[in-house]
């Protein structure tokens, strides 16, 4: 049994209301916006909050919203797209690896301070404990440390050693188009100041791009006429 905090446990002692945190952290992560501009739509509502308080708020909850909605993802399919894309850390470039499937459903991401054999394949281990199954097909460029990992983790059984690996760039424009929604939000930030919020904040980013492509089974929930902040809650509160 996990030892999960309810909702009201989760933002137990904060000065605001919850719904306003959630507010704040979802707009925040979804649309194009500053935390200047979230303090000034924020205030045209009588409520004074600072740019700091809302980049605590996003570090605190953007990875327990990750995990809360992720108890009702949608298994993606078993052909995998899979690419890397770079993001600028504090003056460095990192490296994110992200895959989807043949619909454009994202199947998972992970950012690296390296592009390499090793990172490839501590990607495609997530993946595959994400999904809970190994892809069927697994589409790549050229890149040849890439194709490496993937041989050696079907060595090793990590991945089915049937899986078909080919090399496609016109397959892969699914990938690379799909990269361009999650690094349009993260070129409109301010900088990333370090790895660890940069991570972060794009599983934040990630979640809310899961969220637009319809990647959550929430039949469970009476989302039939719903406003988004109720349907939140009612994830948050499951």
């Amino acid at each position: 049994m996990h030892n999960r905090p309810s909702k009201t446990d989760l933002f137990k002692g904060r000065h605001f209301e919850q719904e306003i945190i959630v507010l704040c952290v979802r707009w925040y992560l979804r649309y194009k916006l500053f935390y200047r501009d979230l303090v000034e739509m924020m205030a045209e509502r009588g409520l004074p909050i600072a740019h700091t308080t809302i980049l605590r708020w996003v570090q605190r909850y953007a990875p327990e919203f990750d995990k809360r909605w992720s108890r009702f993802s949608a298994q993606a399919g078993t052909s995998w797209r899979v690419d890397e894309t770079y993001v600028r850390i504090r003056g460095q470039w990192a490296y994110l690896y992200r895959a989807v499937d043949e619909l454009g459903k994202t199947v998972d991401f992970r950012l690296s301070t390296r592009r390499n054999v090793a990172s490839a394949k501590a990607f495609f281990r997530k993946a595959v404990r994400s999904q809970g199954r190994s892809p069927e097909t697994i589409t790549l460029d050229g890149y040849a440390a890439s194709h490496r990992a993937v041989r050696e983790l079907q060595q090793q059984g990590r991945l089915d050693a049937l899986a078909k690996l080919r090399s496609s760039k016109y397959l892969n424009n699914l990938i690379e188009q799909d990269h361009r929604n999650v690094k349009s939000r993260l070129g409109a930030m301010l900088g990333l100041k370090s790895f660890s919020s940069a991570a972060t904040t794009i599983r934040g980013v990630e979640l809310m791009h899961r969220i637009r492509k319809g990647q959550f089974d929430l039949r469970a929930f009476p989302t039939q006429g719903q406003t988004t902040p109720e349907i939140w809650a009612a994830v948050l509160a499951a």
